[in-house]
């Protein structure tokens, strides 16, 4: 066997390894939502995190075992991404395979080498060319045979729940009601009408969710079926969602990865396009749990997007941070952040804690209220693409993680998120009713991310962003804290103003002290905006409030927070 063809299968090999693994605890998921067990489902859901970064070690290590150093030349790899692209022409997960080969040579070559002769800048896939089809994904069930209710029947019993349900009649009659009065294609006698269900649940926190769409003369209708299950009664379909919001948030990059088996993830990813179309390969890629996949994606749509404009990186608007400089491209829905050099006095920690808090985030439920974030290393971008006044800023704060390659602005370490309006800009310009609506959801933002065991630390408006969906999501994580490494206090009581101010400045506070009630003055200093804040969420202020939430962690508890409005769920509408 030649060189090469050695040196690309021990990548194969730790490719297979690594998807094997991964496979295996996704499909963990089932059991746990039917035994309930939850923090189960959440430890498992926090290790698949890693399992990409330790498999692909494994693989360098296997690599500097088994081959001699000279095996690193030009050359003689561009030979093994030949055998490599052979071996893949009919892999299931020929695109996974590819990212995970790239990731084994930017490890042992210098960034000179990426280009794609060497590694795989463009994929071998595309949506004409997938290694199934996407009708593999997914099962067609047909009304005309055995009427509406008995294929709804069919459908949910052919997951195979070992728990019962409650009362699957009841939720049949409700989907079937919800169906007819939600969506047109309901209208159509049942001959007109194919429901195409893809094979694999979707698990995440406490729900399993069936997705699919219903085919019928006016086009599709894509839905999604929420499962539930009520300790100690069994199973019950929540709800059923057919609006194309209500499943974008669903899917959305403020939420914890789905765990979905897949032997054809480009297959399912496609599927979940037709349905999803607003949502890019990254986002798909990454709400199923393959993050690296999504970050591979993402790159190459930065590169599309670069080649096919021309406006420049700009300082991102709002108010600028004491740990990130972060900047945007206009044009581009994303901000891209980087660590600064120092840091303000008031930020007392390094870059390695800034980096260890952002890894907490990634690999913790982020309940919707917390963004997604893309990491990268030694990212290429075109200087001549860079405002003069944001390349003189970088190099007086980041200098340290910014080199210049000829035309190209290296950065070493870099964090991307979706763009979103800064909270405290956005009420700068909103109405009051959109203040009202917009200060509720903030207040609900910090309920939800604290019952996850989620201190955010600095609670700043400014470090919140609102998404196109009118929704309140976190995005600043120097100061993010588990809720159990935070010690709530309470002011000492006193009627008298003059005392109780005094009592403020004066109590001794230790590392790790919070006391809620400084939330009054010290998330805005808007009149207006507090007392529309606290009206709706006066418990924020009250200190045992966040310790009986600290408590009810101690417990095992994990609250439901669904990714749609309490009013769609069949619980409120029918009672």
């Amino acid at each position: 066997m030649s060189q090469a063809k050695q040196i690309a299968e021990i990548i194969l090999k730790g490719f297979r390894r690594h998807f094997g693994l991964f496979q295996a605890i996704t499909a963990k998921a089932k059991q746990r939502f039917e035994l309930a067990d939850w923090r189960a489902f959440q430890q498992d859901s926090s290790e698949r995190i890693s399992f990409y970064d330790l498999r692909f070690t494994e693989a360098i290590s296997h690599l500097a075992t088994e081959l001699p150093n000279q095996c690193l030349n030009e050359a003689l790899w561009q030979q093994v991404k030949q055998h490599y692209m052979e071996f893949l022409a009919f892999h299931p997960q020929a695109e996974l395979a590819e990212t995970f080969y790239n990731s084994v040579f930017c490890q042992l070559f210098e960034r000179k080498y990426f280009h794609n002769q060497n590694i795989f800048v463009e994929s071998t896939l595309s949506k004409q060319h997938l290694p199934a089809p996407i009708a593999s994904v997914y099962d067609s069930f047909f009304p005309a045979q055995d009427g509406l209710k008995q294929t709804i029947r069919n459908i949910v019993s052919g997951f195979g729940f070992i728990t019962p349900f409650v009362n699957l009649d009841r939720d049949i009659r409700l989907i079937v009601k919800n169906f007819m009065a939600q969506s047109s294609h309901g209208r159509h006698p049942v001959y007109q009408i194919r429901f195409d269900i893809l094979k694999s649940v979707f698990y995440r926190n406490k729900a399993a969710y069936i997705v699919g769409r219903a085919v019928t003369p006016d086009g599709q209708q894509p839905f999604i079926i929420p499962l539930l299950h009520r300790e100690g009664a069994g199973l019950y379909i929540d709800t059923l969602i057919t609006d194309a919001k209500q499943m974008t948030i669903i899917f959305g990059f403020s939420r914890a990865y789905f765990m979905v088996e897949t032997q054809v993830p480009s297959a399912l990813v496609h599927f979940l396009r037709e349905l999803l179309p607003h949502k890019t390969l990254a986002e798909l890629y990454a709400s199923i749990g393959l993050h690296k996949q999504g970050k591979t994606e993402f790159y190459r749509e930065l590169l599309s997007h670069l080649d096919k404009s021309n406006d420049q990186f700009v300082a991102a608007p709002g108010i600028r941070g004491m740990v990130m400089m972060v900047f945007t491209l206009p044009s581009f829905p994303y901000v891209f952040k980087v660590i600064r050099d120092k840091f303000a006095p008031s930020k007392p920690f390094g870059r390695d804690t800034v980096k260890a808090r952002y890894l907490l985030v990634k690999k913790h439920d982020r309940v919707g209220r917390m963004a997604d974030t893309l990491e990268y290393s030694y990212v290429a971008l075109p200087k001549n693409r860079f405002s003069a006044e944001l390349l003189e800023e970088l190099q007086q704060v980041i200098g340290e993680s910014l080199s210049f390659e000829d035309d190209l602005v290296v950065i070493k370490h870099l964090y991307i998120e979706r763009r979103m309006i800064p909270l405290n800009i956005y009420l700068e310009n909103a109405s009051t009713p959109e203040k009202s609506h917009i200060m509720d959801d903030y207040g609900q933002a910090i309920k939800q991310m604290i019952a996850a065991n989620i201190f955010p630390g600095d609670m700043l408006l400014k470090n919140f962003g609102v998404t196109r969906h009118k929704r309140v999501v976190f995005y600043d994580y120097d100061e993010v804290q588990y809720m159990l490494d935070v010690n709530f206090r309470s002011f000492p009581k006193t009627d008298n103003y003059e005392d109780a101010l005094f009592a403020e400045g004066t109590v001794c506070a230790a590392p790790g002290d919070v006391f809620p009630e400084q939330m009054a003055t010290f998330v805005t200093p808007q009149a207006e905006i507090r007392e529309l804040l606290f009206s709706k969420h006066p418990e924020l202020l009250d200190a045992s409030y966040w310790r009986q939430k600290q408590q009810n962690i101690r417990d095992g508890v994990v609250e439901d927070i669904f990714p749609y409005p309490d009013a769609m769920r069949f619980y409120h509408q029918y009672n």
